[in-house]
């Protein structure tokens, strides 16, 4: 790590540790003439809540106000308010991401993140979907932490390129009584109910939120349903909890559209090549909170937690459209010791805990008939895997805050990891059909690995300095490792000869230079960023899956905010970074990897503004501006997107006390533009954004 901080700092210094040590002097100087305070903002990076400007990293709060006022029919709306955050919406929920980092897509590429709800992962290690946001119920949030680049030593794998904890609310802060009424175009309804009964010692609380909507593309609608119940209970110093979330989807899929520029057609970005898909989900969460102060410096927190899940959805993007059925049962426990001893030295240490069983299933229900007669003939009828997983987790961390001087504070932190998988294959072994026979003299593409068993263990740290130049200005500098394991279908779902998939952990190391404050009106953060990123996992010209790739990462994000009057506010958001390869190597379909150049989807600049103005006493309005530049779709970088530019408009009107209506115009000027572009077979293919369209909520709240 120590090598790794040093020859990174030789090569990041000649431009962001000079721009930063300019930013530092700059700030200083403002600072003295700044009267204002800072703005009393929680999070919580480390699990247990603390002040924004405490904290050593790059973590952006997206407040339930923005959540209420946005309303979300995806997910991506409201989180791609943070810089450095692009997530792309595909068909319905699903969705790809990127924080820190390209557009992530694949097996196991979703194990770079790591999602969370109320501080705990919504899945087990190894288990990942990348579709699995949709699971967590963002549209009734009481807040979204957004934390970009590794999220330190608290969380475990997959915190690698960053991490969103959506925080739900409280019974205690909830209304007693809410209720909300959306209509939009194309059969969409939604409807959200909250209940909540406060006493002495315990709080009971719960919302529920469901959704129709039609599909504005041919065959694409959905229903959706999402369940969140809290309960706390208050004993002496003690706090107990229990919280409940459940959701379930049923969404029928529209796939890619092909040909350069598809998306402007109308017709064809309405269209839907692949009208027999669908995706089915559910998932259940059940998560304790214990916590206990046990002296005066001393608190102890303890969060068990199960988990259930079941998604059966079409590979349509595949020859032969096989089916895939998986799911996962999973328990465990987070703890989590935090005291002050000698010298106002804070010590955060714990031991995490998890066991999970999942499986995966794939079913070719025909004859393959849309490919080739080459590649027809290798993809079989009937089971093509059949396996379980039991893994078992287990994770020792422990973090030193010292501050010294007077304004000055130290971090130290490193975490151990074990992970443990043990696979059980309930099929015939190797590249055979279902009854064994084979497909030729090649084999059948999809190969079942023989039973074996699987171990990781890995080391993460994290060495942090914070400087606090007056009480509204800090600065920061921190060096990162993060990590994930291989997925396990990533190991075990392998294709053509390959029975054994011999891979490492992902490791990214971080440096990230930063600054936070505000000048009376004016609240800001900036950080600079490089990272290198070893083993990285991808399917080589062979079609094996390998550990071998390298890419670097840098960049800076900015965050502005300024409210010059009372009725006026300005918030600027974004970034500007450079994902390149560094390695080379001809992968699957032929694609040539060059060091050096741009990976693919990785837009160099994405930005964001919004102009909020409170036209009258009880009502006001937002526009939005999102910009995402040019991107390449393809590792040659031969062919690219052109990127969009949209507009925003979203009016709030508080008519009584308890009654509130909002209206949301999105893409006020009506642009044809892509949510995804990418270029694959020889095409360009493309998921289509969405032209204008209104929304109208009604709401009713009471205390």
């Amino acid at each position: 790590m120590n090598r790794f901080i040093i020859m990174r700092a030789s090569r990041f210094g000649s431009t962001a540790l000079l721009g930063c040590s300019a930013l530092f002097i700059s700030t200083v100087q403002a600072a003295e003439r700044s009267g204002g305070r800072v703005e009393e903002v929680v999070v919580t990076g480390t699990r247990e809540a603390e002040q924004l400007r405490d904290f050593a990293g790059s973590i952006s709060l997206v407040k339930g106000n923005d959540i209420t006022v946005v309303g979300s029919t995806h997910h991506s709306e409201i989180m791609n308010r943070a810089p450095g955050t692009m997530i792309q919406r595909n068909s319905g929920e699903e969705s790809l991401t990127a924080i820190r980092s390209p557009v992530l897509s694949g097996p196991g590429s979703c194990g770079t993140f790591l999602f969370l709800e109320n501080s705990v992962p919504i899945r087990p290690t190894g288990f990942c979907n990348v579709n699995e946001l949709f699971e967590v119920n963002s549209e009734q949030a009481s807040s979204i932490e957004v934390l970009r680049g590794p999220a330190g030593v608290i969380y475990g794998s997959g915190a690698m390129h960053g991490a969103i904890n959506v925080i739900s609310a409280q019974p205690g802060e909830m209304p007693a009584r809410s209720l909300a009424l959306e209509g939009g175009p194309d059969e969409y309804y939604r409807g959200k109910l909250g209940l909540s009964h406060k006493s002495d010692a315990t709080d009971i609380g719960g919302v529920v939120v469901a959704s129709h909507d039609g599909g504005w593309r041919d065959s694409s609608g959905l229903e959706e349903q999402k369940l969140n119940v809290g309960l706390t209970h208050r004993r002496g110093d003690a706090q107990m909890g229990l919280d409940l979330a459940a959701t379930n989807l049923n969404q029928e899929t529209a796939g890619f559209i092909q040909g350069f520029n598809a998306y402007r057609n109308e017709a064809i970005a309405k269209s839907n090549p692949n009208p027999e898909a669908y995706r089915d989900a559910y998932a259940v969460r059940l998560t304790g909170r214990y916590e206990q102060p046990l002296n005066d410096n001393m608190q102890l927190a303890v969060r068990p937690y199960v988990r259930y899940s079941r998604m059966d959805f079409l590979q349509h993007f595949l020859i032969g459209k096989p089916f895939e059925e998986n799911g996962q049962e999973s328990m465990g426990v987070l703890t989590a010791l935090d005291f002050t001893a000698f010298n106002n030295t804070r010590f955060l240490t714990g031991l995490d805990l998890e066991v999970a069983q999942g499986f995966l299933k794939e079913t070719q229900p025909g004859p393959a008939t849309d490919g080739a007669p080459a590649a027809n003939a290798i993809r079989p009828a009937g089971k093509h895997y059949d396996y379980r997983v039991d893994s078992r987790v287990a994770a020792v961390y422990g973090q030193v805050e010292q501050p010294f001087a007077q304004r000055w504070k130290a971090l130290g932190g490193v975490r151990y990891e074990y992970v443990d998988y043990e696979y059980d294959n309930r099929m015939i072994a190797g590249n055979t059909r279902e009854d064994g026979t084979t497909c030729g003299a090649g084999g059948c593409l999809y190969n079942r690995p023989a039973d074996r068993n699987d171990d990781f263990s890995n080391v993460t740290s994290k060495l942090g300095l914070t400087y606090e130049i007056t009480d509204d200005h800090t600065l920061y500098v921190t060096g990162t490792r993060g990590y994930r394991a291989p997925d396990t279908s990533e190991l075990y779902r392998l294709q053509r000869q390959q029975s054994v998939a011999d891979l490492d952990s992902e490791r990214l190391d971080s440096i990230e230079l930063g600054a936070r404050g505000f000048f009376g009106p004016l609240g800001y953060s900036l950080a600079a960023f490089t990272m290198d990123k070893d083993n990285v996992i991808f399917r080589d010209s062979n079609g094996f899956n390998v550990s071998d790739g390298r890419t670097e990462h840098d960049g800076v994000e900015y965050e502005f905010s300024w409210a010059p009057l009372e009725t006026l506010s300005v918030a600027l958001a974004g970034t500007y970074a450079k994902h390149t390869y560094d390695f080379d190597r001809v992968v699957e379909q032929g694609e040539t990897i060059v060091a050096g150049r741009d990976v693919d989807t990785a837009p160099r600049h994405i930005n964001t503004a919004r102009l909020n103005w409170s036209f009258l006493p009880s009502a006001a309005a937002e526009l939005e501006w999102i910009s995402v530049g040019k991107y390449f779709v393809d590792a040659s970088n031969s062919n690219q997107y052109e990127g969009h530019d949209l507009l925003n408009l979203r009016v709030s009107w508080q008519a009584t006390e308890n009654w509130r209506a909002l209206v949301r115009l999105n893409n006020v000027t009506d642009r044809a533009y892509a949510d995804r572009a990418d270029f694959a077979f020889g095409n360009y293919r493309y998921f289509p954004g969405r032209g204008r369209t209104l929304f109208v909520e009604v709401r009713y709240e009471t205390e």
